[in-house]
C-alpha cells in the first residue's frame, strides 16, 4: 500500500510526536521553574539543577540512540512488507540497552563529586548537585527503557501511545514537584531540591510501567528474549554506535557550555540554565516534524518510493519552519514573563534577558537541522549524522566558544557558538539530502 504524503498523514504523526518529544525537556523545565523559586538557596538550587540536568541529558541522549535505530529498522521492514521478520529484534535491543545503562549508572555513582567538580561546581552548589544527582540517576535505566519502547511504536507508524506515556509522565511530574518541593502544610515537609529529584524519579517509574503495559497489550511485539541473535542486531549496534559517537559530540558542546557558564559565576549559570532549557524545549517542539520524517522516511525508503521521500522532505521542512516562526513571535511577545516563570532572582533574570533574543532568532535555522536530523535517522544514515556532528562541534562550536572566551564576550560567546554550530549542522544535512536523492528522482 502506497504511503500518502499530505498534511493529514504527516500531522497525524507529527503532533503526537511533538507532545511526546517535549516530555523530557518539560520535566527539566518544570524542575527549573519550581527550583528557581525555592525560598531557601534558590540561586544555588537552580544552578545545581542546571548542572545535573545537563549531565543526565548527556547520558540519556548518548545511550538512548537505540530508539532511532530500532525505529529506522522496523519502519524499513514495514515499508518492504516484511515486518514478521523483525519481531524478535526489539527485545534483544532493549535488554542490551538496559544492561549498558545499569553499568554506566553504577560506574558514575562512586565518582559523583569528581564529575561535578570537573563541571566547575563548588561549595554549596556542589553539595546540592551531589544530593540531587544521587536521587535522579536511578531514573536513568527507566528512561532508556521508555525511549526504546517509543522507538518500537514509531517504527510501527504509531506516535499516539508515546504521546500518552509522555503526557502522563509530564503531568505527574508537575503535580509531584509542587507537593514534594514546597510541601503540604500539616502533611509533608518541604523537601526543596531533593523533592524535585524524587518527583522526576517517580514520574519516570510510572512512565516505564505504562510503556511496558502498552507494548504488551497494543502490539504483537514480545519482550521475551529469544535466541538466536537476530541478524539485524549487528546493524542496529553499528547504527547505535554511530549515534553514540554523534551524541558524545553533541554533549561535548552542551557540557562545555555549562562549564564555561559556571565559570562566569552563579548568575550566569542560572541564566544559562533557563536559556538552554527553553532551547531544548523548542528543539523537541520542532522535532515533531523530524519524528514524522523519521517514521515515514524509513517506510518510504523500504518501499523505494523516492518521489514520495522528496515530497515528504519538502513538506516537513515547510511545516517545521511555520512552527518555528510561531515560537519566534511567542518568544518576543512574552520575552520578560517567560524569564519570570523560572526565577525571581533579579541578577539571573537580567543576565538571561541579555541573551534570550539569540535563542529566539536561531529557531528557524535550528528547524533545518532538527527536521533533517530526524529524516536521516529514518533513512539509516547514522554515519553521516555522526560526521556532521563531529565536524560542527570540532570545527564550529569549540573554536567559537573559546574565541568568545578569549575576547571576553561572556554568555554572548556561548550562544554565538550555539548559532554557528546549528548553521553547520543544518546546511550539511540539506546539502547531502539534495545530492543523494535528487538524482534518484530522474530514474524512477
Amino acid at each position: 500500500m502506497k504511503t500518502a504524503i499530505n498534511f493529514k498523514t504527516i500531522n497525524k504523526l507529527a503532533i503526537p510526536a511533538t507532545i511526546a518529544g517535549i516530555a523530557e525537556p518539560l520535566l527539566s523545565i518544570t524542575d527549573t521553574a519550581i527550583v528557581g523559586n525555592i525560598p531557601v538557596d534558590g540561586l544555588e538550587s537552580l544552578a545545581a539543577a542546571g548542572i545535573v540536568g545537563s549531565f543526565l541529558s548527556m547520558l540519556i541522549w548518548i545511550l538512548g540512540q537505540t530508539r532511532s535505530a530500532i525505529s529506522a529498522i522496523i519502519s524499513q521492514y514495514l515499508g518492504a512488507g516484511r515486518l514478521e521478520k523483525v519481531k524478535s529484534l526489539p527485545a534483544q535491543a532493549i535488554f542490551l540497552n538496559i544492561g549498558l545503562s545499569v553499568f554506566i549508572l553504577l560506574s558514575t555513582v562512586f565518582v559523583v563529586r569528581e564529575i561535578f567538580e570537573l563541571l566547575n561546581a563548588s561549595g554549596k552548589i556542589l553539595e546540592y548537585c551531589i544530593s540531587y544527582y544521587n536521587i535522579r540517576v536511578w531514573g536513568f535505566p527507566l528512561t532508556l527503557f521508555v525511549f526504546a519502547v517509543m522507538g518500537v511504536f514509531r517504527g510501527l507508524q504509531n506516535t499516539y501511545w508515546p504521546m500518552l506515556i509522555a503526557i502522563v509522565g509530564a503531568v505527574l511530574n508537575v503535580i509531584l514537584d509542587f507537593i514534594l518541593v514546597y510541601g503540604v502544610e500539616g502533611l509533608i515537609e518541604p523537601m526543596y531540591l531533593e523533592g524535585a529529584a524524587w518527583a522526576s524519579l517517580i514520574s519516570q517509574a510510572i512512565m516505564a510501567i505504562l510503556a511496558f503495559v502498552l507494548l504488551i497489550t497494543k502490539t504483537d511485539i514480545s519482550l521475551k528474549l529469544r535466541l538466536p541473535i537476530h541478524a539485524e542486531l549487528s546493524r542496529l549496534v553499528v547504527m547505535s554506535l554511530n549515534l553514540f559517537v554523534r551524541a558524545l559530540a553533541l554533549n561535548v558542546a552542551l557540557i562545555l557550555a555549562v562549564r564555561e557558564a559556571t565559570a562566569l559565576g552563579d548568575k550566569y549559570i542560572g541564566a544559562h540554565t533557563i536559556a538552554i532549557n527553553l532551547w531544548l524545549f523548542a528543539a523537541f517542539f520542532i522535532d515533531g516534524y523530524g519524528a514524522a520524517g523519521n517514521i515515514m522516511g524509513g517506510r518510504l525508503l523500504g518501499a523505494k518510493d523516492y518521489n514520495g521521500l522528496w515530497k515528504l522532505a519538502k513538506k516537513i521542512i515547510l511545516y517545521g519552519i511555520l512552527v518555528s516562526l510561531v515560537l519566534v513571535v511567542f518568544g518576543f511577545m512574552f520575552y520578560r514573563p517567560i524569564g519570570r516563570l523560572f526565577s525571581n532572582e533579579i541578577p539571573v533574570l537580567e543576565t538571561f534577558y541579555m541573551i534570550f533574543f539569540i535563542v529566539i532568532l536561531g529557531l528557524p535555522m535550528n528547524t533545518l537541522a532538527f527536521v533533517f536530523d530526524g529524516l536521516f535517522k529514518g533513512l539509516g544514515e547514522m554515519k553521516y549524522l555522526r560526521n556532521v556532528l563531529l565536524s560542527a562541534t570540532i570545527l564550529g562550536f569549540v573554536p567559537t566558544l573559546f574565541l568568545g572566551k578569549f575576547m571576553g564576550w561572556g554568555l554572548y560567546g556561548i550562544w554565538i557558538a550555539f548559532t554557528v554550530w546549528m548553521f553547520i549542522r543544518g546546511g550539511a544535512l540539506v546539502w547531502k539530502f539534495r545530492r543523494k536523492f535528487r538524482p534518484l528522482l530522474q530514474n524512477v
